[in-house]
C-alpha cells in the first residue's frame, strides 16, 4: 500500500479518458449495480461512447428505471438502454439473470460492480450477506456468464471482457492476517456473528474476490479465450455508510467524477492496482488463492449451484 501522503496525492491525478473500441457501436454492455455511485457513472460513460446496447442490471427495477430516465435525459440517446433485475441476495435471481444473458445475440463486455458493505451481522442463504454478494453471487454470475462472452469472440471476432469490480482495501495487512487465521471453511467462519467485524469484512470479502478472479484468469486465459479476465482495483466510490467505517477525513480527500470529465459528482478515492503486494501473488498467496477457490466452488455446489469446471476449462 501506498504511504498516506502518497494515498492523498494520488487523489489529484490526471486521468484521462481512453478512447472508445472501434466497434462499439454494435457492442453489448451489462453493467452491476447500474443505478447508483461508479455503476451509474460507466453505463452513462458507454451511452456517451455510443454502445448499442446498455444492459443495467439492478436490484430494484423502479431505482432502475429512474436511473435511465436520467441517463437517456442526459446523453440525448431516448431509445437506448434496458433494466434487467439482478438480487445478490439471491442465487436463484444470479441465476435466472444468467439464462436472461445466455439469451442475447452477442454480450462484449459485463462489468460486475455491485457490492455492499454491511455495518451489521446479517445472515442470508447461511451465509453472511456481504460474503454472500460480492463473493458467491459475483462469482456465480462470472461462471455463468462466460460461455456467452466466449461466444462472442468466435461468433463476432471480437475481444470480451469480464470485469469484476473490487478495492485494494483489501491489501491492508491487517486484512492479511484476519484470512490466514480463519479456521477450517473460509465461508463458514466469515458466516459468525461473534467474529463480525465490520471494518474487516468488506476488504476480507474484496480480497477473496481478486483470489476467485485470478484462479479463474489462469484457468481461462485470454490466449485460450479471447476473453480478459480481470478484478479492476478502480477508483471505489465510497458509499456514505464506507466513509463511516473507514474514516470521515477520506470524504474530505475524495474527488468526484466530474474531475475527470464524465459529468458528475459522485464521490470516490483513487487506488492503484500497482499497489498489489507481493503476498497477494507469491506461493503463499497461490495457496491462499487455492484454498478460496476450493471453498467457494464447494459452498456452490452444498447450495445446488454447482459449477462444471472441466466445461470451463475446455477450449472453445
Amino acid at each position: 500500500m501506498p504511504s498516506f501522503i502518497d494515498f492523498a496525492r494520488n487523489q489529484y491525478t490526471h486521468l484521462p479518458i481512453p478512447e472508445p473500441p472501434a466497434n462499439i457501436k454494435d457492442a453489448t454492455y451489462i453493467v452491476t449495480g447500474a443505478n447508483t455511485g461508479l455503476g451509474y457513472e460507466c453505463a452513462k460513460h458507454l451511452f456517451h461512447m455510443g454502445a448499442k446496447r446498455i444492459i443495467l442490471a439492478v436490484r430494484t427495477p423502479s431505482k432502475g428505471e429512474a436511473a435511465l430516465a436520467t441517463i437517456r435525459s442526459e446523453t440525448g440517446r431516448k431509445d437506448v438502454g434496458e433494466v434487467w433485475e439482478l438480487d445478490l441476495t439471491s442465487l436463484d435471481s444470479v441465476e435466472a439473470f444468467a439464462q436472461r444473458v445466455n439469451k442475447l445475440d452477442r454480450l462484449d463486455a459485463i462489468i460486475e460492480n455491485a457490492g455492499v458493505v454491511m455495518t451489521k451481522f446479517q445472515l442470508v442463504e447461511g451465509i453472511e450477506t456481504s460474503v454472500l454478494v460480492n463473493v458467491v453471487s459475483t462469482m456465480l454470475l462470472a461462471f455463468r456468464v462466460l460461455p456467452k462472452l466466449q461466444e462472442s469472440v468466435g461468433r463476432f471476432g471480437i475481444q470480451t471482457h469480464l470485469v469484476i469490480v473490487s478495492s485494494n482495501t483489501s491489501f491492508q495487512d491487517n486484512v492479511k492476517k484476519h484470512l490466514e487465521k480463519l479456521p477450517g471453511d473460509i465461508f463458514d467462519a466469515l458466516s459468525v456473528k461473534k467474529s463480525f467485524n465490520p471494518l474487516v469484512q468488506y476488504p476480507i470479502t474484496k480480497l477473496l474476490e481478486i483470489y476467485a478472479v485470478h484462479q479463474l484468469a489462469s484457468l481461462r486465459p485470454v490466449s485460450d479465450t479471447g476473453v480478459i479476465i480481470n478484478a479492476q482495483e478502480h477508483p471505489k466510490r465510497e458509499a456514505e455508510t464506507s466513509f463511516k467505517l473507514f474514516s470521515p477525513g477520506l470524504k474530505a480527500m475524495a474527488r468526484t467524477v466530474r474531475s475527470v470529465k464524465l459529468k458528475s459528482t459522485v464521490p470516490f478515492l483513487l487506488l492503484y492496482p500497482r499497489d498489489v503486494p507481493a503476498w497477494v501473488t507469491n506461493e503463499t498467496g497461490k495457496r491462499t488463492q487455492k484454498r478460496v477457490w476450493d471453498d467457494l466452488l464447494k459452498r456452490l455446489e452444498s447450495l445446488g449451484h454447482g459449477v462444471d469446471i472441466e466445461a470451463l476449462t475446455t477450449e472453445s
